[in-house]
């Protein structure tokens, strides 16, 4: 299910972002990209830190190792990536 209002209902901060994304990627931004950028305070922030902590913090596998399996797992659920 997709709310119209991340897909839409940016602010105007968020909606430059989301214009400079598709004007240098030449394409649309990601779901999760515009799910963060909707309301950071509630989503944006907390699942960045815990995002950040998972492939940047301390860990026994190399950053690119865990790179490597979130770009794995996201294949096999269809994600792109």
């Amino acid at each position: 299910m997709r709310l119209e209002n991340v897909a839409s209902g940016h602010g105007l901060l968020a909606k430059l972002k989301l214009g400079m994304f598709r004007v240098i990627m030449r394409a649309r931004a990601p779901d999760v990209i515009r799910t963060i950028l909707y309301r950071p305070e509630l989503f944006g922030k907390a699942f960045s830190e815990a995002t950040h902590a998972a492939l940047r913090g301390a860990s026994e596998w190399s950053v690119g190792e865990r790179e490597l399996f979130a770009a794995f797992v996201s294949k096999l659920n269809q994600c792109v990536f």
